[in-house]
């Protein structure tokens, strides 16, 4: 069995959408995780956009591409964290949160430019770049990059979907993070169905 406090270095990518409940709660849980074993896990956000993988415009039709005025949910989120992460990674793991913790805990649109900014403000960026970078179309890439790879390398579908070493890809589901006394070892049930347990393609309360 994976046992992740007693080996070295592990990494995952996540791939998500800052809409996605789901993913709040597993950003809370592998919080917890790091704490455990701080420098010893890696967690690589990975952009997944649920509103192009939902669309029914057809496969032609990207969100990336659509104009600034075009009225989605999500995608000035992935917006707003790119712009940080052009500040360092650092802005970006804490705007991160700040994102999830907003729509998810406090009710806010994170849709609304005002409040991007707000947040932003919140973790120290500098505003003037930040609203330069945000409304710049190149700040979408890494979103098209992700998004692309996701789906045709991957075959990803949902969030949050865990990509450990291997590309052996799990969708999670969890209703509420895991309480800390359980997180490190949930962590590695995960990765070793992930790793090892090919078999085993989905578990799924009635």
């Amino acid at each position: 069995m994976a046992d992740t406090k007693k080996e070295g270095f592990v990494s995952v990518d996540i791939y998500f959408d800052y809409l996605c409940p789901y993913v709040y709660r597993a950003a809370v849980w592998l919080e917890t995780v790091k704490e455990e074993i701080g420098h010893k896990l890696t967690v690589n956000w990975r952009y997944f956009s649920l509103e192009q993988v939902n669309s029914e415009q057809g496969a032609k039709w990207k969100i990336w591409k659509q104009p600034g005025n075009y009225p989605s949910r999500g995608l000035w989120a992935f917006r707003a964290a790119e712009a940080a992460r052009r500040q360092g990674e650092a802005f970006f793991d804490s705007l991160h949160l700040v994102l999830l913790k907003a729509t998810h805990e406090q009710g806010r649109d994170i849709a609304d430019i005002n409040i991007l900014i707000e947040l932003a403000r919140g973790i120290g960026l500098d505003i003037g770049q930040f609203q330069k970078d945000i409304n710049s179309r190149g700040v979408l890439a890494r979103l098209a990059k992700d998004h692309t790879v996701a789906v045709e390398t991957l075959g990803v579908f949902g969030t949050p979907t865990l990509v450990f070493p291997g590309e052996k890809p799990v969708f999670l589901k969890i209703v509420a993070p895991p309480p800390p006394s359980d997180s490190l070892d949930v962590f590695d049930e995960i990765r070793r169905i992930s790793e090892h347990m090919q078999y085993i393609t989905e578990i799924k309360r009635p």
